[in-house]
């Protein structure tokens, strides 16, 4: 009933999710899907080590914590706090969660990019990117907006257009500006260093290893764009690929290259193998050894938007650095809800993980019903509440729960919880010939939870549940039990359902790990998960049933779905504070503003936040004035500029020396939310001396 080979070894992994937001249930679906495998394998008897981590690097997320006023340590290390009541409450249980910024990612890293430079595969040259003057940075394309070139369409991205999917260099965008800052991008040149995925090496490699069985086909459909030659140019889609970026980024430094860092879809998936050697550490296991273990099988659950890393980049990076490839990239398809509608809270289509929980729906009903329809190929699932509720409460409450609540209750009143001797399989000799054992399936459910096709192994558990069920029925027990002469009957009957609630508890354990455990403890006195070997040695006795699960209730199907509430209408503070108490024109003539040249700017030694101007008020002679703007603005910024100032404000002696007015600028109250100091600056035309009335 298992299978006969050795123990495997196996290192699973998810991807790794971003480390700039809460899951959404995308995430929970994929490590649903990978962590009812890894159970299954555990089943078997095979060890395996199922980690993952926080993708941690990159511009998004630095740009991210600026904005928060943290550090990118902090920053992420406040997203890695909330992860713990999503895996908990869905019962995905990982060894080990680490980040991608912890020291074994950057040992890792470094030492994968120093292996691929040794095999010749590391190249740079000088590249021409959009640069961000006021923040000093070169701008990810994702951070640079303009007008379309295509469609002319305003405000889109700097790789591809939203509006009608036209996809281009940055440079050729229209009126481009930064999205950080809002300034105009200028053109500099930089050393950039890159993976050499042209060589013929790794594309000989990577058409061996893409067809060896490590994809799936329709992902090898996919993939194989890249690796076929254009019977014009005879070259593929496969260029280098950059792998550096310029401080200032929140990332890993390159070895012998001050100010360059790795791209992070280099060092992301080095992640997985991060966080398996922090484990390997902790466990008292050599990572070294482990990994060069041939029998180590490398197993990742992906989702199909990041299909190229996973199945081209990472791959070769691996092989050409000396490292042990994936035996397996298993990709899956995207979640929708109501027949392929894309989620969306404010519409009341988004399922919110926490939400979920937090209605005290059961996990299980999730893990069941994604389960339900996942299948070993790359395909979209949908949620249909309608559907949800109709499956949770037919299969697992009206087939699988019923089968114990109605046949424990015999066994205990009659014959002191102790089940028949003999261990009969579940069926019946007919006129129609055997009906199929509960036992007799076990191969075909094997079978299809190795091959993650889950959706089969479950409508073969449910066509057994339905045969025990009609079984039970056709025997009517309750009539049975009205005749003392057939108590023996009786006694075989229930306990032959009772014994095949036990197998369907075995196979539904991946699936439903908690209820198999209640289940396993309170009616078999186990306190323990279930194996497979179980299935060679079925109970003889049970425990009090205690009721294992509840029906969906539709009011909770519709709270999950009712969209969020509108906020109550805030009161609007302009600039994040009131408008002054109210005076009188006279009051106002008494301030004297006039426009003011500035004709120097200069830093003031001493302070971060002065800057000394000297401006013309024409007055024929010039005035010294110190303003607190020096983290806005560069000196060379200002010189030649027109603002206003106080003109007849009193002069104030400052240690800097003595201020003779002041310059008008705007900011937020709040400047942790809304940083930014901005001058006045009037309308070409002005001159030096006019007031403003």
């Amino acid at each position: 009933m298992t299978s006969s080979a050795s123990p495997r070894q196996l290192f699973v992994t998810t991807a790794l999710p971003y480390a700039n937001g809460k899951f959404h249930i995308g995430h929970i679906m994929e490590y649903i899907q990978a962590d009812i495998w890894v159970r299954f394998q555990r089943m078997q008897g095979h060890t395996v080590h199922f980690v993952c981590a926080d993708d941690a690097h990159g511009a998004p997320i630095m740009i991210a914590a600026e904005k928060a006023g943290k550090t990118p340590q902090a920053f992420v290390a406040d997203i890695a706090a909330g992860r713990k009541p999503y895996l908990d409450g869905f019962h995905i249980a990982f060894d080990n969660w680490h980040s991608t910024d912890a020291p074994e990612n950057h040992a890792l890293a470094q030492q994968i990019y120093r292996d691929l430079k040794a095999n010749g595969l590391i190249s740079s040259k000088t590249i021409e990117q959009f640069y961000d003057p006021d923040k000093g940075m070169f701008l990810p394309d994702r951070f640079i907006k303009g007008e379309c070139p295509n469609c002319h369409a305003k405000d889109q991205y700097g790789d591809n257009c939203e509006v009608c999917g036209a996809v281009y260099a940055p440079t050729e965008l229209i009126n481009p500006y930064s999205a950080l800052s809002g300034a105009t991008p200028v053109l500099k040149t930089s050393e950039h260093f890159f993976f050499k995925l042209s060589d013929p090496r790794c594309l000989d490699f990577l058409k061996a290893w893409t067809t060896s069985g490590a994809v799936q086909p329709e992902v090898l459909n996919k993939i194989s764009e890249w690796l076929t030659p254009d019977p014009e140019t005879g070259k593929t889609a496969l260029g280098d690929w950059d792998i550096s970026r310029d401080a200032p980024y929140f990332g890993i430094e390159i070895p012998d290259a001050p100010g360059k860092y790795f791209y992070v879809w280099l060092d992301a998936p080095v992640g997985y193998l991060a966080s398996l050697k922090n484990y390997l550490d902790r466990i008292g296991i050599d990572y070294g050894a482990f990994m060069a273990n041939p029998d180590v099988e490398q197993v990742h659950f992906i989702g199909k938007d990041i299909i190229t890393f996973h199945t081209l980049f990472w791959p070769a990076m691996l092989h050409f650095s000396g490292r042990k490839v994936p035996d397996k990239i298993n990709v899956h398809g995207f979640l929708t809800v109501n027949n392929g509608e894309k989620m969306s809270k404010s519409r009341g289509t988004g399922l919110d993980p926490l939400k979920y929980l937090g209605l005290g729906m059961n996990p299980e009903w999730l893990r069941y019903y994604l389960a339900a329809k996942l299948n070993a190929r790359n395909e979209d699932i949908d949620f249909n509440p309608d559907d949800f509720m109709a499956r949770v409460n037919s299969d697992l409450v009206g087939k699988y729960v019923n089968i114990a609540s109605r046949s424990a209750s015999f066994i205990h009143k009659f014959f002191d919880g102790k089940l028949s001797q003999s261990q009969t399989t579940i069926g019946e000799t007919t006129s129609e010939g055997p009906i199929l054992v509960v036992l007799g399936s076990e191969g075909q459910i094997r079978q299809d939870f190795e091959q993650r096709e889950f959706a089969k192994a479950i409508r073969e558990i449910m066509r057994l549940a339905d045969e025990v069920n009609a079984y039970f029925d056709r025997q009517k027990p309750w009539e049975l039990a009205k005749h003392p002469e057939a108590r023996n009957a009786l006694h075989e009957v229930c306990s032959n359902c009772i014994r095949a609630f036990q197998v369907l508890t075995v196979y539904l354990s991946p699936i439903l790990p908690h209820v198999a455990r209640q289940a396993y403890r309170s009616l078999f006195s186990l306190d323990r998960q279930p194996l497979w070997s179980d299935l060679r040695g079925l109970a003889d006795a049970i425990g009090t049933y205690h009721h294992l699960m509840q029906r969906v209730d539709v009011k909770q199907l519709d709270a999950l779905f009712e969209p969020p509430a509108a906020p109550e209408p805030e009161k609007r503070v302009p600039g994040g504070e009131d408008i002054a108490p109210v005076i009188t024109i006279d009051d106002f003539a008494k301030i004297d503003l006039r426009i003011a040249k500035i004709v120097n700017c200069e830093p003031v030694e001493g302070s971060t936040k002065l800057l000394r101007l000297t401006l013309d008020v024409g007055e024929g002679k010039t005035r010294n004035v110190f303003s607190g703007i020096a983290s806005a603005y560069k000196p060379e910024q200002l010189v030649g500029k027109l603002t206003v100032v106080v003109a007849n404000l009193a002069p104030r002696k400052m240690k800097f020396g003595l201020s003779e007015g002041m310059v008008l600028a705007a900011s937020h109250a709040d400047e942790k939310t809304h940083p930014g100091i901005h001058v006045l600056e009037p309308w070409p035309g002005a001159q030096p001396g006019m007031r403003i009335h």
